[in-house]
């Protein structure tokens, strides 16, 4: 069974010409959105995605109106393969019921994944570089070493309570026991 999807971005967009071609495509039910799908739930697509069975095809209009990025619409469309179900987009011409297709989409998911990779890597040269200045991550001390040693000192007096040292400090008493241990 061919079920379609359609989805436009503003309540003053129209779902007409996704509609004119999902029908012509011949899909017997066709769940639709109107809005950003960046935003908002697309509850359309959800029921969709609930509707499909094993041997079903979803079909969409244009691949950007199935996925907010790619990696998004990768992830879908893997899903939808271990669920049996197959994907078809219009304008592209993908039809992953055909080796072609499943080319095509297995070609868009190593793009991805190199994409990924490429920002995983500058990344890491970013934050190598920052090491190499000086520069740490993470986040900051709750306290300067002076306050460290001041805390130890009023730690090992028993005159003065947790709760106080907390305060005196501005710390909790979790990091107050971290700094102790230390």
């Amino acid at each position: 069974m061919l079920i379609g999807y359609a989805r436009v971005s503003t309540q003053e967009q129209t779902l007409d010409l996704q509609m004119d071609a999902l029908k012509s495509a011949g899909c017997s039910k066709i769940f639709t959105d109107k809005a950003s799908g960046a935003s908002q739930e697309p509850k359309g697509l959800d029921e969709a995605l609930s509707h499909l069975r094993d041997g079903d095809i979803l079909v969409v209009w244009r691949l950007d109106r199935l996925g907010r990025s790619l990696k998004h619409l990768i992830q879908t469309v893997t899903s939808l393969n271990e669920r049996g179900v197959e994907f078809q987009s219009l304008h592209e011409h993908i039809d992953t019921t055909t080796s072609g297709g499943k080319l095509i989409f297995h070609f868009f998911g190593a793009l991805a994944e190199f994409e990924r990779d490429i920002i995983k890597e500058r990344t890491n040269a970013g934050l190598e570089a920052a090491r190499a200045r000086g520069r740490r991550g993470g986040r900051p001390k709750a306290l300067s070493q002076e306050k460290i040693k001041l805390a130890r000192k009023l730690h090992a007096d028993t005159n003065t309570s947790v709760d106080e040292i907390c305060k005196m400090l501005g710390i909790s008493r979790h990091t107050l026991q971290r700094y102790v241990k230390e």
